[in-house]
């Protein structure tokens, strides 16, 4: 199949920052100079491309993200549009993943966020180059050149303005371009859209140069034949400036900045510029590397075999399950047969879509470097590779944050009971950080996820999505449990009731480990006391213990356990006894490690007008939180600390009334701390009268 496209003209770009720095707004500002849409959409009519989902509309913010792809100046965008908020932070896990770049946006006020910062680091993770775009420049309190600085200190990036304001706030008129040094001012009559190519004015020239001066000497960092060029004529061409700007960026050596006011059309079609001149096409990026096998490499080439990663699953009403893939290599075409190295399957390809937000336009074949939806693909999860089974590789996959919020939900007709397992199996199956248990004790359903909003978000999808109307319990944290003390002893497990009996009996040694080092399972059984078939056995009557600890009913972390010795039966031994006598024997020991409870903490940061700071430092005391710093942004003071997540239910309410609705909070999950000893008992008591300590 003939590309359309070449390659080097192929641009897969995100756009991610903290919640309400102008995501959106600047999605819809690119999809209408490229000619995607004809019309304006703003978030805050409702009526944005992106934001298509009613939730999204309704609420003003982006919750799932959005997939377009568009053209500018002959070459072809595709663009993901990512949400802010914290508890949708796995949808830009997963975008990251599988983007060449990204566009890192800030609010002229707000600068560098914690959200912000969140999203800097997944995407350090994943190595993408990025230009930064300073919005809202039309904004009281937009500081460029802070923002600028918060990107260094805050970030540790190599921020570089490629172009400096003219004016700020209401008198944001136009920008500089360090590299042309001339001066581009908006006109009003085009609402921005347009703009006059003037000499830089007097009052700027100053500014300018010094500017300039750090553009072309970070650049000349980069390479030593420029540097000394450099040194000789103390400047360099436009030509030598963008390629070597291009080259630092793709190795991450250099941010450049751009600014504009979106909303007011102000810098995007700059903005556009540098997407296609400084960040890396499909083929600029490293081979894709076989994690089972570091020598089986792809090039990006449609000639070479097929590699895909699926890294995103939605569910369509007319189209059934959506599966969105990016190409790495090879070309897929519709009705062909691939291999999934992840679950080791075949797979169907029924259609493939070109996605534009929730639209979509059939294609016959895709190429390497491509985003698209495919239809067909039942067995494929998020994070699995999609390959052909004579050639078989296994791309990085990703790693999901584990839910830190459950509640208990019941239908509130018993008729609606099937409809609504089947609902949350679909809504599990799109999104990796809600799962879905069943208590035995209390016979609840529990849905766990990354924060309240996120699972008011489901309720609301089963009610629109699936027509499930259902009741929810109170949001429970997700706590967890460990020991903090060694402890050694055996358990045998012997029953004798007539014909076959069960015998198994193991020695068990259980140790602490530092936190977020999970659990290891060691054999140390010497001289065939307990025989090699039944260690699994124990290891897995282990696990089992793990799932419910014995101290409160919470998953077990952070624990190395060796088996020591034990001994067996002839007749009576079985898998069975060895699992049961090793899940008793841990719970046994477990209780005699001094336990204790672990329990989320967030970290939170609370912008406040001045005169409610004290009573914002107040809340914050009262939910055993710790004040960590406070700051001054844009006229507004900034509070962070740390708190425990179970005294963050409603705090919105709280802070909303406090503050006259003038204050506003953003929090995410930092770590596990132990819980004080006198709140862990009352826990304890509670989960015990609910009978979910077995």
């Amino acid at each position: 199949m003939a590309r359309k496209v070449p390659l080097s003209k192929v641009r897969n770009i995100g756009i991610m920052a903290h919640i309400d720095a102008g995501k959106t707004t600047v999605s819809e500002r690119i999809l209408f100079f490229t000619g995607r849409s004809h019309k304006l959409g703003e978030v805050h009519d409702g009526a944005a491309t992106m934001d298509w989902m009613v939730q999204e509309q309704e609420r003003g913010i982006t919750i799932t993200s959005a997939a377009t792809t568009c053209m500018w100046k002959d070459h072809m965008i595709s663009l993901i549009d990512t949400p802010g908020h914290v508890d949708f932070t796995m949808e830009v896990e997963r975008s990251l993943r599988v983007l060449d770049g990204a566009i890192a946006l800030y609010c002229a006020v707000g600068g560098v966020q914690p959200q912000s910062e969140t999203v800097w680091h997944q995407s350090e993770r994943y190595e993408d180059p990025k230009i930064a775009f300073v919005n809202k420049m039309d904004r009281i309190g937009a500081d460029f050149f802070g923002v600028v600085k918060g990107i260094q200190t805050k970030l540790g990036a190599n921020a570089v303005p490629v172009v400096i304001p003219i004016g700020a706030s209401d008198q944001f008129k136009g920008i500089v371009d360090l590299i042309t040094m001339k001066a581009l001012i908006f006109k009003e009559e085009t609402q921005g859209a347009e703009w006059d190519v003037i000499d830089i004015p007097e009052d700027m020239k100053e500014a300018a140069a010094k500017w300039r001066n750090n553009l072309v000497e970070k650049c000349a960092e980069q390479d030593e034949a420029l540097l000394e060029k450099y040194f000789e004529n103390g400047d360099l061409t436009e030509k030598e400036i963008w390629s070597i700007l291009r080259k630092a960026t793709c190795s991450r050596h250099v941010v450049p900045v751009y600014c504009g006011s979106a909303f007011k059309n102000k810098g995007v079609q700059q903005l556009l510029d540098g997407v296609i001149k400084i960040l890396p096409a499909p083929n600029e990026i490293p081979p894709i590397v076989c994690t089972q096998n570091p020598a089986n490499q792809r090039k990006v080439d449609d000639n070479e075999v097929l590699s895909a990663l699926a890294f995103k699953i939605m569910s369509d009403k007319h189209m059934g399950k959506l599966t969105y893939i990016r190409i790495y290599s090879g070309t897929l075409e519709a009705g062909t047969t691939v291999w999934n190295s992840t679950q080791q399957k075949k797979q169907r390809v029924g259609r493939i879509l070109r996605m534009h937000a929730n639209r979509q336009e059939a294609i016959e074949a895709a190429v390497s470097g491509d985003i698209v939806a495919v239809v067909g693909l039942q067995d494929t999860k998020t994070g699995d590779t999609l390959c052909m089974q004579d050639n078989e590789i296994h791309l990085e996959a990703m790693e999901f944050p584990a839910p830190v919020i459950s509640i208990s939900i019941k239908p509130a007709s018993n008729a609606d009971n099937e409809k609504l397992g089947e609902a949350l199996h679909r809504l599990a199956d799109e999104d990796p950080t809600f799962t879905v248990s069943f208590d035995q004790e209390t016979s609840e359903t529990i849905i766990s996820g990354m924060g309240e909003l996120h699972l008011e978000i489901i309720v609301d999808r089963l009610k629109r999505e699936f027509g499930v109307i259902a009741e929810v319990g109170r949001p429970e944290v997700a706590y967890r449990e460990t020991a903090t003390t060694m402890a050694e002893g055996s358990y045998k497990h012997a029953k004798q009731s007539g014909g076959r009996g069960q015998y198994g009996h193991v020695v068990l040694k259980l140790e602490p480990r530092d936190p977020g080092q999970g659990f290891e399972f060691i054999n140390a059984v010497v001289g065939g006391r307990i025989p090699q078939e039944y260690i699994p056995s124990c290891e897995k009557g282990v696990i089992q213990a793990l799932a419910c600890g014995p101290y409160a009913g919470y998953p077990v972390v952070d624990m190395k356990v060796t088996l020591l010795d034990g001994s067996y039966h002839d007749v009576d031994s079985s898998d069975f006894a060895f699992q049961i006598a090793a899940r008793q024997g841990f719970k046994e020991l477990f209780m005699k490690g001094n336990p204790q409870l672990l329990e989320p903490i967030m970290s939170i940061e609370v912008t406040t007008p001045d005169e409610f700071m004290g009573s914002v430092n107040g809340t914050i005391a009262q939910r055993r939180g710790r004040i960590e710093s406070m700051d001054e942004r844009g006229g507004m003071k900034i509070v962070r600390g740390m708190v425990p997540l179970s005294e963050m239910f409603g705090y919105s309410n709280t802070l909303r009334s406090l503050t006259q609705g003038r204050a506003s909070f953003s929090m995410h999950f930092e770590h596990y701390e132990a819980v004080p000893f006198s709140i862990a008992e009352e826990v304890v008591e509670k989960r015990r009268k609910g009978g979910k300590v077995r």
